[in-house]
């Protein structure tokens, strides 16, 4: 333990009696963000033990203060140098920045880049050569980043957990086969809109990274069957969370699959895919009665009452649905019987453009879903505000009701259970 500073003896000022071990257990017990930039504020003593107990930093800084950064927060595990992509200062983060960053931030868990659009792979090969600790990395909309850059991360950062590459188009198969080589401990891949990516490559992750629970490779439509039953078979109970908006090509021996194999999911996109039928849907609601608690399914066209029913009996512990666009759902799904009662507590029914639902079935899904928090009823013609209210349909007051708007608007409470 480090000694106090020498001073006088009982009734001395605090910082003659409590030694910097004593201060940091102080800090330590701080809540909020604000109390805990406080503490520094006393003294340069109480700074310094701040600034070497600080483990996360946000900042937009060039080489020259990111040195600084580095020498005065020495215990840094997480920096986001991340741009908001609507007000980018050009050129942002560059390469320089990644080379100070693999020289001085050696200890580095967590690193968030995204919409950095001024890296290249020079830059961040320079960061598998210097953080081999690194356990979570997104580059996210970094759009000049390819496989070769993201391979030698993959080679030396081989304790990489969570990997983000969301919007790089020039990322393909080769990465994917390198994380399996090298990135046994792989959890979370975010590979959305990376469309040059096949079944061969998800294959091949699998191969090596049997670990995935998180994947994203939704509007990856070279992406079908193969690949998908691959992850589910290789996975099996630790994937809980698997998104696949717009993969054209996956249909229903994908979902037979995730049924058979994976009885922990918690999360599945497929809004887009329209081979998917009410078959195989059965057969998930069935398999993931205790563990599924969200499903996006809308523009599943071959979709019907009897996949909603089945999902709305089965599954205990649903939360969120999306059935937009799906013009075969009618009153009937929402309608209890005897012996048949809804076992779901919906909290999120997304039901937009379901054109032959009428205020009958509003009624319905009001009278079944007690905790519900927000119903999206736009585009259905038959349901209107006008008519909600002439039938005497009573919304509990913690429900918002969408009528009108565009349906590329999305709500930001609803849309972050899918």
């Amino acid at each position: 333990m480090s000694a106090p500073p020498s001073g006088g003896g009982g009734g001395g000022l605090i910082n003659e009696v409590l030694t910097d071990d004593e201060l940091r257990a102080v800090l330590t017990r701080l809540g909020p963000e604000s109390e805990r930039d406080a503490f520094g504020l006393v003294c340069r003593r109480w700074l310094r033990i701040q600034s070497s107990e600080r483990r996360r930093l946000r900042a937009r800084a060039g080489p020259d203060m990111l040195r600084r950064l580095a020498a005065r927060f020495p215990g840094v595990l997480e920096l986001d140098l991340s741009q908001n992509p609507s007000r980018s200062f050009y050129p942002g983060v560059i390469d320089d920045d990644l080379d100070v960053i693999a020289g001085s931030f050696r200890n580095l868990r967590v690193l968030v880049l995204q919409n950095c659009k001024g890296i290249s792979d020079v830059g961040v090969a320079k960061l598998g050569d210097g953080l081999p600790s690194l356990q979570s990395l997104d580059v996210s909309r970094c759009i000049k980043l390819s496989d070769k850059g993201l391979k030698a991360v993959a080679l030396g950062c081989q304790k990489l957990r969570q990997l983000h590459i969301t919007g790089c188009r020039l990322i393909t198969d080769n990465l994917l086969i390198a994380l399996s080589k090298s990135c046994l401990q792989l959890e979370d891949l975010g590979a959305a809109g990376c469309n040059s990516i096949t079944d061969a490559g998800i294959s091949a992750l699998a191969d090596g990274c049997h670990q995935i629970k998180l994947l994203d490779i939704s509007k990856c439509n070279k992406v079908g069957d193969p690949g998908v039953c691959k992850v589910a078979e290789v996975s099996s109970s630790h994937l809980v969370s698997i998104k696949l908006l717009d993969c054209s090509k996956v249909g229903d021996n994908s979902i037979y699959s995730l049924a058979k194999c994976c009885r922990n999911l918690e999360t599945l996109v497929i809004g887009g895919c329209r081979n998917i039928s009410d078959a195989s849907i059965h057969a998930l609601a069935l398999a993931c009665s205790s563990s599924l608690r969200s499903l996006r399914m809308d523009w599943c066209l071959k979709i019907t009452d009897a996949s909603l029913r089945s999902l709305l009996s089965n599954c205990k512990f649903l939360v969120a649905i999306d059935v937009g666009c799906c013009d075969q759902i009618t009153d009937v799904a929402f309608q209890e019987g005897e012996g048949n009662r809804f076992q779901s507590e919906l909290r999120v029914l997304k039901i937009s453009s379901c054109v032959r639902l009428t205020v009958a079935g509003v009624s319905s899904v009001i009278k079944s879903f007690k905790a519900l928090e927000y119903l999206d009823v736009r585009s259905c013609p038959q349901v209107t505000r006008d008519s909600c209210e002439q039938a005497g349909v009573q919304f509990p007051s913690a429900c918002k009701v969408n009528f009108y708007g565009s349906l590329l608007e999305s709500n930001p409470s609803a849309e972050r259970l899918f």
